[in-house]
């Protein structure tokens, strides 16, 4: 089967810019931006349930630009006022550079590691360990995070501050994809719960990621692409070579 129309199972990146829409005018491909998921930020009394008073902490600690907009939202919708003296830690100095949006930035009081590796987050954190941290993040995905931190003999809390949800497909929405790329395993789970009679057929699979790719081969269903691997580190990449391989073959 030719490749014609790809589903990117995420939104559209700000500015409609992506590597996957080059695939269109280079393969005459339809690419569609449908994100099986989406996030649902929790409500001060969601977030107050579990038990956290932002001022008992010395320091937050953030791993996506998200959060920091999901949390500074949430002080402000329960009147908590940021002290100046608060610390902050990222996983990434792009992370660390967006808290200018809502702090006053100095480097004194902003850490962050240097390839957003878990280990090099812990390895900044580890030469603070007087401080009291919480850790503003989603409801899923955070073993790492919680063994990295209790293998650092951190005085932490996580700060659940969103989960993730299906965005359920609506009654008629066509569902005719030749290929359907996935980022996330709960995306592979809110496809098997839209469509729990769907067969894979000659339909392509592509993901990025090792917990995506196990949750489809649990599902039983066929990998095609996976990255990153031996061969590719991004999916755009594996993803164009496999239409220009599948284009010659047709």
């Amino acid at each position: 089967m030719k490749v014609k129309k790809i589903l990117v199972s995420q939104p559209m990146p700000a500015g409609g810019v992506s590597p996957f829409c080059t695939l269109e005018g280079k393969y005459n491909v339809k690419v569609v931006f449908r994100p099986f998921i989406k996030t649902e930020v929790f409500s001060a009394k969601e977030f107050r349930a579990q038990k956290i008073n932002i001022s008992d902490y010395t320091a937050l600690c953030f791993t996506s630009v998200k959060c920091i907009d999901y949390f500074f939202q949430m002080a402000k919708e329960m009147r908590v006022t940021i002290g100046d003296e608060m610390k902050y830690f990222c996983s990434t100095e792009t992370i660390a550079n967006y808290l200018q949006k809502y702090i006053n930035f100095r480097k004194r009081k902003v850490f962050f590691g240097n390839s957003g590796a878990m280990s090099d987050l812990m390895t900044v954190v580890k030469k603070h360990l007087n401080e009291s941290i919480l850790v503003i993040r989603p409801e899923s995905n955070n073993e790492e995070l919680v063994d990295a931190f209790d293998a650092a003999g951190v005085n932490y809390k996580l700060g659940i501050i969103c989960k993730t949800v299906s965005n359920d497909f609506e009654e008629g929405e066509a569902f005719d994809y030749d290929m359907i790329l996935f980022f996330s395993p709960h995306g592979v789970e809110a496809l098997k719960r839209n469509f729990p009679d769907w067969e894979q057929g000659e339909v392509v699979i592509g993901c990025s990621g090792k917990l995506t790719a196990q949750e489809i081969k649990d599902a039983g269903f066929r990998l095609d692409i996976e990255t990153p691997g031996p061969k590719y580190t991004s999916l755009p990449e594996a993803v164009d070579d496999f239409i220009k391989e599948n284009h010659k073959r047709r």
